[in-house]
Formats: structure tokens, C-alpha cells, sequence
């Protein structure tokens, strides 16, 4: 589990382990923000089946709510979910940005990362600096390693996993 203050590259780690294990079947998923005009509007998710929705934004008018963002609850779970079951095919490796506050408002996916922490594939994942609940949950688990991502490390962190996994 990769950790850290935000805008520390949690996300960047994870979509370059991806390009680094390219070769390998990988499941999971990515957030990007969306911008207008400058100005962080929300957050998309990218699944490395190809899907792609929004995950929170300024401009929903319902579900949970995240500081000014609204949480697409249903919406993620469609991508993610499915994502996260291996549906019909073999995956080797799981890479999930992130477990975090909003992604925690589905009760699916948090059944979904508990089945994969507790099953035999590897999975390299973000989580929350801070957070109780199923986020100290993960942190807990007994096979899990929680490596704090910072400026100084963030560069060769993805070669480093790579070279853990044995990939």
C-alpha cells in the first residue's frame, strides 16, 4: 500500500507501474482530475479494462458528499466493481488508486478490495494517509506493506515494486 500527502504522486506511481508491467493482466483502476478553466471540477476513474466515468464532481447534485464534491456512487461501482471480479478472465496483478474516503462510500468495493487482500494475486493499491474504518482496515491487514510516498522517493519507488513483485 502506497501512502502519502496529496499531490505527492501516489497516482503517478501507480500509472507507471502499469506502463512497467504492461506485459502482465492487470486489473484495477486510476482517478485523474478534471479541470475547467484551470480550476480542479472533480475526478475521473480509468479502469485498465477501458472504462472510464466520472467519480466525483462539483457539478452533481446528488449523492454523498466529499469537501465541495459530490460522489457518483452507482456510477463507480458499474466501472469498478466488475473491474475488480476478474469477470471470465485472468488478471496476475491488481493496481488500485485509490481506497480512499470517496471510493469507501461503495460497500461492493470495499468487498471487492477485502477479497482480493485476502485471496493470492498480488496488488499494489493507494490508500488514505488518514482515515479510520475500512482505510485502517486495509492498513492492518496482516499481508499488507505500507510504504510512504514522498518527494525523494517517488522516482524509483515503481522499479523498486516491480522488482518486490518478481515481475
Amino acid at each position: 500500500m502506497l501512502t502519502g500527502l496529496p499531490g505527492c504522486g501516489k497516482t503517478t506511481v501507480i500509472i507507471k507501474l502499469a506502463e512497467l508491467l504492461k506485459e502482465k493482466k492487470i486489473a484495477g483502476f486510476y482517478t485523474q482530475e478534471m479541470r475547467s478553466k484551470g480550476v480542479r471540477s472533480g475526478f475521473l476513474i480509468k479502469t485498465f479494462g477501458g472504462a472510464e466515468g466520472v467519480l466525483s464532481s462539483i457539478n452533481i447534485t446528488s449523492g454523498p458528499r466529499v469537501g465541495k464534491y459530490r460522489v457518483n456512487v452507482q456510477g463507480f461501482e458499474a466501472m469498478v466493481v466488475p473491474e475488480l471480479s476478474r469477470q471470465g478472465r485472468e488478471v496476475d496483478l491488481y493496481l488500485i488508486d485509490e481506497i480512499g474516503k470517496m471510493e469507501c462510500f461503495s460497500r461492493a468495493f470495499m468487498r471487492a478490495v477485502s477479497g482480493i487482500l485476502d485471496g493470492d494475486l498480488p496488488m499494489v493499491a493507494t490508500v488514505a494517509i488518514k482515515g479510520g474504518g475500512f482505510i485502517a482496515g486495509v492498513k492492518e491487514h496482516s499481508d499488507v506493506e505500507i510504504v510512504e510516498l514522498d518527494l525523494e522517493n517517488r522516482n524509483g519507488l515503481p522499479g523498486k515494486i516491480v522488482d518486490g513483485l518478481g515481475c
